[in-house]
């Protein structure tokens, strides 16, 4: 039995020392260098490219290493006897409420455009949102979405949240299912997305969900790039429809220098960075993982691949 990690954009060395201090016995390599292809039981994945996992016959698990799972499921088709995990971190959920506090309460009191002014050295006041006033939508109430969606409640943001099933959240009005989206939208002055990104969740931020927004809604996407499709919220943005956005996520990483969204005046762009994985956590996480598979033990934070997560 070895171990493989598979990383692109992230750094495997840090992951591999760690695995290594653990398993002093195990023979913990970097793809593509490894001995023999034959022997990997166990792999670690951050975006893993198209064929790069089934080069492991003998592979009984693929371990992400973040919450996301998408950037497997959408690269490698996962044979029925492969197990996914993913990393929950609660440190994860409550990183993800600060960063959409902070963007919230940028927008309301307009700081962006203060900065703006700055630049100009030009000295004028504009009217601002309270919290009591500016309705909070929240798509995806999972156990990042749902920790979001009451924290702004307990601040007094009136708080409305939509996901697959129905949830029962303390001051969060749920709406659940494709037939009540609309109803949460048309109530979110500033909508979050924090779905996990699936089949039916792909380009649900689109021209005809966006425009259900009231007029002037503010767009933050920490989800998943693949949620958004580009070209309707530009279209939307200049229409006056919508008031801005801030965008964490992207269908390309890094941003290709030649995208819009660079440049766009009503466009606030954040390097994927609203929540962090925690290395200590979630190394601690993927070292049981191996442990338990060693000795038939359930596996931690499984993936329903049917679901996406």
């Amino acid at each position: 039995m070895s171990i493989v990690l598979i990383c692109n954009n992230k750094d495997p060395k840090p992951w591999a020392e760690g695995l290594s201090l653990a398993f002093p016995d195990t023979r913990v390599e970097i793809f593509p260098n490894v001995k023999n292809k034959a022997e990997v039981t166990f792999a670690v994945c951050w975006k893993p490219k198209p064929g790069d996992l089934q080069q492991f016959p003998a592979l009984k698990v693929v371990q992400s290493l973040g919450a996301g799972v998408e950037h497997i499921l959408q690269t490698t088709p996962l044979l029925p006897h492969l197990r996914l995990c993913r990393i929950v971190d609660p440190g994860l959920a409550n990183d993800m409420w600060e960063f959409t506090l902070a963007t919230v309460m940028n927008h309301l009191k307009k700081l962006r455009q203060y900065q703006q002014q700055q630049q100009n050295k030009s000295w004028q006041q504009h009217g601002y949102g309270t919290i009591a006033d500016t309705r909070i939508g929240v798509l995806g109430l999972g156990k990042i979405g749902a920790l979001v969606a009451e924290r702004f409640a307990q601040l007094g943001f009136p708080v409305s949240g939509w996901s697959a099933s129905a949830k029962n959240i303390p001051g969060v009005t749920s709406f659940q299912g494709e037939g009540e989206l609309a109803r949460c939208l048309a109530q979110s002055d500033i909508l979050i997305n924090l779905l996990p990104l699936t089949d039916s969740t792909t380009g649900i931020l689109n021209m005809d969900t966006l425009k259900q927004l009231p007029q002037g809604a503010y767009v933050i996407n920490v989800g998943r790039g693949g949620h958004l499709v580009d070209e309707d919220l530009l279209s939307l943005l200049d229409s006056v429809h919508l008031g801005g956005a801030l965008l964490d996520v992207f269908h390309q990483e890094p941003l290709p220098n030649d995208h819009p969204f660079w440049t766009h005046p009503k466009v606030s762009i954040t390097p994927h960075i609203a929540s962090l994985t925690n290395k200590d956590t979630a190394m601690a996480q993927i070292i049981e993982n191996y442990q338990r598979l060693q000795s038939g033990e359930p596996l931690l934070h499984q993936v329903q691949i049917q679901k996406g997560y």
